[in-house]
């Protein structure tokens, strides 16, 4: 495995323990959890800032603040679908994510998807399709909005490939929290949920897991080129089956993990594909 590859799987677990969290707190509006998850993120981000001695503002703002905003309504349309559909159901629809990212990076960061490359993304796009068209705990409504914040998700991840040029992971892990605060601020001005005296401990885990989760997402995208490690989101499939049925007893039809399989076969072919391009890529290079 290459570095940005551990790192992606590093990162797809982390999120995975945060989604859980996320569910046991269903009963406060998502945009809540938003708003405390930034306030934990913001502390631990500029602490590591400080420890590391570097400066916190970057140079490139606009696309920083374009981050910021893509990944903060991309959390809230998440949290949305986390809260009010089965768990693998919502994480396998926010996983259309690494398709977006890769045809995004076509235009955005200029990078080449092979026609092959293409061929496994469907083949992965098949799976969530079946998943989703046996599952009638889904409606539209949330289909819908898992979509878009796979869309939006796809935007982000692209903002982080451009900046890697120039900015250090923790400014641009920084700037996520540092937008979404706000944000999430007003939203919860007209929308407010005391929270319990047990939500707390949630609340701080999914700071916690979350900050775990950006930076070594940020790490991947920026060692490795975005068509050979955003794949690696899939495998937080398996993490939600298998969380979702432990903490809330969620079972799926048989046709669901079928569309499990088709998934994760496109994630195998893709990565040998593009291990066997790396290698062709170093043997050109020394030749």
């Amino acid at each position: 495995m290459t570095k940005g590859v551990q790192y992606m799987l590093l990162s797809t677990f982390f999120f995975a323990l945060m989604n859980v969290c996320v569910k046991f707190l269903s009963h406060l509006p998502p945009m809540e959890v938003v708003l405390f998850r930034s306030v934990i993120s913001l502390a631990l981000s500029y602490g590591m800032l400080r420890r590391a001695n570097v400066k916190p503002w970057g140079t490139r703002k606009g696309i920083l603040i374009t981050r910021g905003l893509a990944g903060g309504f991309s959390l809230l349309l998440y949290y949305t679908t986390l809260q009010n559909i089965p768990l693998a159901g919502a994480v396998t629809i926010q996983y259309l994510a690494p398709i977006f990212t890769a045809v995004l990076g076509v235009y955005v960061a200029k990078e080449q998807v092979k026609p092959w490359q293409w061929v496994f993304f469907l083949l992965s796009f098949a799976g969530v399709l079946v998943i989703e068209g046996v599952d009638t705990r889904i409606s539209w409504y949330y289909l819908l909005i898992g979509v878009g914040s796979a869309f939006l998700s796809g935007v982000a991840y692209n903002s982080v490939r451009k900046l890697s040029e120039t900015e250090h992971p923790l400014v641009i892990v920084f700037y996520f929290p540092l937008v979404s605060l706000p944000l999430s601020l007003v939203f919860c001005l007209f929308d407010w949920v005391p929270p319990q005296p047990e939500d707390w401990i949630w609340l701080l885990l999914i700071g916690l897991l979350t900050q775990l989760g950006q930076y070594f997402m940020t790490r991947s995208y920026q060692v490795e080129k975005l068509a050979r490690v955003a794949h690696l989101n899939y495998i937080g499939i398996l993490y939600a089956l298998g969380l979702g049925f432990v903490f809330f007893n969620e079972t799926f039809h048989l046709y669901s993990y079928l569309g499990i399989a088709l998934v994760l076969l496109g994630v195998v072919l893709n990565l040998q594909y593009s291990r066997t391009l790396r290698q062709r890529e170093e043997a050109q290079a020394t030749a």
